[in-house]
């Protein structure tokens, strides 16, 4: 079988089992609810549905996230030797009991909720990076 149309099974598959019908609009809503990324249209995710295209990379790591499988089963099945994703919870011991507690409440809040305060911390950021780029260290105005 193709390799493409497995992922397609595999993937309506997935969507069933996580209570919600394989189709391109509902597929195409929940999934832009949650990639932070360029959305994806109509067409690109009705070509992950009848096996025509398989998503990127980073778009399988949100589609499994969301339907609650393993990334490496979704794209290859659950023979499929390979490990997709990157380890989790490496960080940990680095981050204080404080920093915790907001990530959990972070992680807690809805998708779309997460979204806006990632945009706040990227605005924070860029702020930070062009302060800094006006009076680097050791200029006298820090």
């Amino acid at each position: 079988m193709n390799e493409k149309i497995a992922f397609a099974e595999r993937l309506a598959a997935a969507m069933r089992a996580a209570g919600y019908e394989p189709r391109p609009a509902v597929l195409e809503r929940e999934f832009n609810l949650r990639y932070w990324g360029k959305p994806v249209t109509l067409q690109g995710v009705r070509r992950w549905l009848c096996g025509e295209t398989l998503p990127q990379q980073e778009k399988l790591q949100v589609l499994a996230e969301w339907l609650g499988v393993e990334p490496q089963a979704l794209r290859f099945g659950e023979g499929g030797g390979y490990r997709i994703g990157e380890p989790r919870g490496a960080w940990d011991a680095s981050v204080s009991a404080e920093e915790r507690r907001v990530l959990q409440r972070y992680l807690a809040l809805p998708v779309a909720q997460r979204k806006v305060v990632a945009q706040v911390i990227e605005a924070f950021a860029r702020a930070e990076r062009s302060g800094a780029e006006e009076h680097p260290p050791g200029d006298g105005r820090s």
